[in-house]
């Protein structure tokens, strides 16, 4: 028999994965807390019994997203036979893929709710603090911010520009999975990193 706080945890399985099937349909001004729970084929008064609002049910979907990120992060800092390098680009393409297949839920992801805006901060917080830890095995700590933002931004600019059609191939001669290359091996090739990779990392003077 299933417990009430099981049939509760099954509900919001069943919201949260129609809200982003219909975010990802039709974008924020598709989802409703009503179709939502039509979709989910729930009760029509679950979706406000397990949510506040729509802002804060797509805000959950945001959230969940960047959670998800931050599994697949940890899965490939425990695969211990990848280079740093290696790593660090899986880390960007998991990014990058969400924006490429999920374009809705990506922009959700970066969107600020206006209230109760902890569940989205903390959950992108635990994204980037796995992401640091991969910036920093290929630049070393003290780096991994600066570097990180670096990185983070670029590649967000990568998957939005993938998403708009202004990262074309035939307009730029080359792919969004080359740019990330590019970025990764200029970095890596570029910052010292004591007992690090990188061969062309030191600084040479006269």
């Amino acid at each position: 028999m299933v417990s009430r706080l099981e049939s509760a945890a099954l509900t919001r399985r069943a919201l949260l994965d129609a809200a982003r099937a219909l975010l990802n349909e039709g974008g924020p001004q598709r989802v409703t807390l009503r179709e939502v729970g039509a979709r989910a084929d729930v009760s029509r008064g679950a979706p406000y019994r397990h949510f506040d609002d729509k802002e804060s049910l797509l805000a959950a979907v945001g959230a969940e997203s960047w959670d998800r990120i931050t599994a697949d992060l940890v899965q490939l800092r425990s695969d211990g036979s990848s280079k740093p390098a290696t790593l660090l680009q899986a880390a960007l393409d998991a990014l990058i893929l969400v924006g490429r297949d999920e374009p809705e839920v990506y922009r959700m992801m970066f969107t600020m709710p206006t209230s109760n805006p902890e569940v989205a901060i903390e959950a992108a917080g635990r994204a980037q603090n796995e992401f640091l830890r991969i910036v920093g095995s290929v630049v070393g700590e003290q780096h991994a911010h600066v570097y990180g933002a670096l990185l983070l931004t670029s590649a967000h600019g990568i998957a939005s520009m993938e998403a708009s059609g202004h990262l074309s191939p035939q307009m730029w001669k080359t792919t969004p999975a080359e740019l990330v290359s590019a970025l990764v091996d200029l970095i890596a090739e570029r910052v010292t990193v004591p007992g690090g990779q990188g061969a062309n990392t030191e600084q040479h003077s006269g």
